[in-house]
């Protein structure tokens, strides 16, 4: 998922030095803790160079600005990948997913969830980003199972899926309460398969 460029590809002697990929990832980690301790609004390019130990001019070299910088970071935290439909229903597959989705999200510090929240709400191009990147976990999440029960989803299942196990789950984190398996069983059944059934 990282938007960088591959760690063994290097430019010729003519375009100047190969690029430091231990710098990109140093750059990248510490826009994530800084975002998580002091927030979108507050977050510089200059506490990034700080605490990564590269010059502001590098930052800029790769980063056209703040919100470009902090969508590459979040790309760098590549999730697992979601687990493809190997049940024998329906419920099977979607409870699978939906317990890979509840785990991935949980696994998230709460703190850099809201730092990049708050940061959509009030920059276009951050919201921007974060949507190009949500749509494309999103097709990744929901590609397999569509592909396997395709004739038994109601249209605008993928899409309904994503929306709204997400939401719920990261409601959940947010105010505390765990994503046990008595919570899933109920997101599942309650919730999500009502939705996505095909009438």
């Amino acid at each position: 998922m990282s938007a960088l460029a591959p760690d063994d590809v290097t430019r010729s002697p003519a375009l100047g030095r190969p690029r430091d990929s231990g710098r990109d990832r140093a750059i990248l980690d510490a826009t994530l803790s800084l975002l998580t301790e002091m927030g979108y609004e507050q977050l510089s390019i200059e506490a990034v160079a700080g605490r990564s130990g590269a010059a502001k001019t590098t930052i800029y070299r790769r980063y056209r600005d703040k919100a470009a910088l902090v969508a590459a970071a979040v790309e760098h935290r590549s999730p697992a990948t979601p687990p493809q439909p190997e049940g024998e229903s329906l419920r099977e597959n979607v409870h699978s997913l939906a317990t890979w989705l509840a785990r991935s999200i949980s696994e998230q510090d709460v703190g850099l969830l809201g730092a990049l929240f708050a940061g959509m709400r009030n920059d276009a191009g951050l919201a921007q980003a974060m949507r190009r990147i949500l749509r494309r976990d999103e097709t990744a999440m929901t590609d397999g199972l569509l592909r396997q029960a395709a004739e038994r989803l109601a249209p605008g299942a993928a899409p309904l899926f994503a929306e709204v196990a997400s939401a719920v789950i990261v409601h959940r984190v947010v105010v505390g309460e765990p994503c046990d398996a008595a919570f899933i069983a109920h997101l599942v059944d309650d919730i999500l398969l009502p939705l996505l059934r095909r009438t």
